[in-house]
């Protein structure tokens, strides 16, 4: 894939998680599906959209992104400052803000010589390198398995409601 289509695949898929959360009931939109509510999930991915700006400066720069530090598990406590971060619980104000981060992270990705994505810079997380590219891609799948995530939760919870 170049560096074009992995911009393109992943603002797709951005847009595409949004539109879901924009047209997800509103009383689904604060409940929890687990630990977390639709808003929780929104609110986490503004934060990695800003984070993989930073994440990527740093693998470029040679040194080691906040994010690999001290992360818990499944980065449980980086996604837990993000979630304080963006505390607000107006949908619109936080789908906003999704589009504001989703514009930052573009502008950068492109401006990115094509030929650093895969470079090595020596950082390196449970044993395998961390370029751009994997950087991007990480983030790319974490808006498809969110997405399908609420997506199906959504689902079950319209179906319980309607057998009630």
């Amino acid at each position: 894939m170049t560096v074009e289509e992995q911009i393109r695949d992943l603002t797709s898929n951005i847009r595409e998680f949004s539109g879901y959360m924009n047209s997800l009931p509103e009383n689904l939109f604060l409940k929890k599906l687990d630990d977390w509510a639709p808003r929780d999930i929104l609110a986490h991915l503004i934060g990695w959209n800003r984070s993989t700006i930073e994440g990527c400066q740093e693998i470029m720069a040679s040194r080691v992104p906040l994010y690999f530090i001290d992360p818990g598990d499944d980065f449980s406590k980086f996604n837990a400052i993000l979630v304080r971060e963006y505390s607000s619980e107006d949908r619109e104000r936080l789908l906003e803000e999704l589009e504001i981060s989703r514009q930052e992270l573009e502008q950068f990705l492109v401006s990115i010589d094509s030929n650093k994505w895969d470079t090595d810079y020596g950082v390196t997380y449970k044993g395998g390198s961390v370029t751009v590219r994997n950087t991007v891609e990480a983030l790319n799948i974490d808006y498809v398995k969110h997405r399908r995530q609420v997506q199906k939760w959504a689902e079950s919870q319209h179906i319980d409601s309607s057998n009630v």
